[in-house]
């Protein structure tokens, strides 16, 4: 497969097959976070931070694409490649279902954003030694979808074929999102 020569931009969808739980961090481990504060908000519009999809398509250190689907020979080299050589635009991605924006409504009724529909899940984490570790985290069901700008600059190391493979397998397998692999999957596609 031939690698990217030249600078190449890209329209993706991303359109989730399972719900998204958000639980966006505090800064510290001891923060306690409301749940509406959990979500990643622009002025009212739920959000997902490019980053996320950068760590989706590079982490190192946590569960990633290149990590969880190639050789462990290769993927850190790939990783590396997909973190200096890809740009997602805007960086603040909005969320939307059915092609208009999702708007949280300021606040839970009954667990239940009455504008949003996000809805509280509650569950029960286990840390070492079976230590529970309650959460309580909002959640967006389907249908929701994510598009943005992803530009791919000239890379030795990269290609269109790895990096498609990498959302589609990544997305049913991985997913965005706190708790994946459960929650967030989605399907892909560019143009």
């Amino acid at each position: 497969m031939a690698s990217i020569s030249k600078q190449i931009t890209k329209d993706i969808t991303l359109t989730g097959l399972t719900s998204i739980l958000f639980d966006r961090y505090a800064g510290d481990n001891k923060t306690q976070l409301a749940p509406e504060q959990k979500l990643y908000l622009q002025g009212k519009i739920v959000t997902m931070p490019s980053m996320n999809i950068t760590s989706f398509l590079s982490a190192q250190n946590t569960e990633s694409a290149p990590k969880m689907l190639l050789d462990k020979r290769e993927y850190k080299t790939v990783a590396s490649a997909l973190l200096a050589s890809t740009i997602i635009n805007p960086s603040a991605i909005p969320f939307t279902k059915n092609g208009k924006p999702v708007v949280f409504g300021g606040s839970f009724v009954d667990d239940v954003d009455p504008v949003s529909g996000i809805h509280l899940v509650y569950h029960v984490a286990r840390l070492d030694k079976g230590i529970p570790n309650p959460k309580v985290r909002p959640m967006l069901d389907t249908p929701w979808e994510l598009k943005f700008k992803l530009t791919i600059l000239p890379h030795p190391d990269l290609n269109e074929d790895l990096i498609e493979n990498l959302f589609v397998d990544g997305g049913v397998r991985l997913g965005l999102g706190t708790f994946r692999k459960a929650f967030g999957k989605f399907s892909f596609e560019w143009r």
